[in-house]
């Protein structure tokens, strides 16, 4: 059991799912006086997207690491495909069910929402999948991160609740997309040797792994400078104060990162977790919390 449970990386699961409740709960505090239901019924649409955006990613990294198994092999030998722990088939099985669950709760709950998770479920089989494998390419990898990890989770949340045709959703995804076009980058300089080994580019293979490092930084702190201008112009309708105060402390802790990543570019390479993978995974959820209490409230 323990060895499945790896399979599907969990703590991987805590980004999206929070990720697609606090665009929910944005969408709740901007629509508050348009909703007719009862408040927990709310609660629990709200609670179903965010588990289906957890499956979904648990069925995006079975399928990741299947496609993956000769790459792990040499990067990550101790995963449980490579390992032996976990068989190819209960893989799939896993993958193929979490993925099929995710798109029927998804239907379920708001058509919109459905679209938006179909969408995602796309990105996710075709950077993985031959032929089309977009993981090869540095660029084609990104952006199928991007779009469902970042610009459109948060209009999925929104979806759930609310039609998706607000511009302030697809602000906010903008945000988040613009951070991760850099941010997602930080996991591939571990994982180098196999992927040259596969034909897969990734950006530090590409551009080396200093001057891709220099390419990444402004992805730390430029796109939180959108949260005051948001406020500004008046396309954020949160809590100004505390909207402001998610774009000042981003950009200090994004500067930091930065400083962890420039003074020593080379150690991206001897780890698998980096301190600077971490905090970008920290940064994630803690402005999705944020995000979404500065919407509630």
């Amino acid at each position: 059991m323990k060895a499945y449970i790896v399979l599907l990386r969990p703590f991987t699961l805590l980004a999206p799912a929070i990720g697609i409740m606090s665009g929910s709960f944005v969408a709740w505090g901007v629509g508050y006086h348009e909703f007719h239901d009862p408040q927990w019924w709310i609660l629990c649409k709200v609670l179903l997207g965010g588990f289906t955006g957890a499956i979904l990613n648990g069925a995006s990294n079975a399928i990741n690491q299947i496609y993956d198994y000769e790459i792990d092999c040499i990067n990550k030998p101790q995963r449980p495909l490579p390992s032996g722990k976990v068989s190819m088939r209960s893989a799939w099985i896993i993958s193929v069910v979490l993925y099929v669950a995710s798109l029927l709760i998804a239907f379920a709950l708001s058509y919109e929402f459905a679209i938006m998770v179909f969408i995602a479920a796309f990105c996710t089989i075709i950077y993985s999948v031959p032929p089309l494998r977009t993981k090869r390419y540095w660029w084609s990898a990104t952006l199928t991160i991007v779009i469902p990890r970042g610009l459109l989770m948060k209009v999925a949340g929104w979806g759930v609740l609310l039609p998706i045709w607000y511009t302030e959703a697809w602000y906010i995804g903008l945000i988040f997309g613009l951070f991760l076009l850099g941010a997602t980058s930080t996991k591939d300089y571990a994982d180098m040797e196999g992927d040259k080994r596969n034909n897969c580019i990734t950006l530090p293979i590409a551009f080396g792994v200093k001057k891709s490092a220099l390419m990444i930084a402004p992805s730390f702190i430029v796109p939180f400078l959108l949260f005051p201008l948001g406020v500004y112009l008046k396309v954020l309708h949160g809590n100004p104060l505390l909207l402001i105060f998610l774009g000042v402390s981003m950009c200090i802790w994004g500067s930091y990162v930065v400083y962890l990543i420039l003074k020593d570019p080379h150690s991206l390479t001897t780890t698998e977790n980096h301190p600077s993978w971490r905090h970008m995974y920290m940064m994630m959820v803690y402005a999705q919390v944020v995000l979404g209490v500065a919407y509630f409230i």
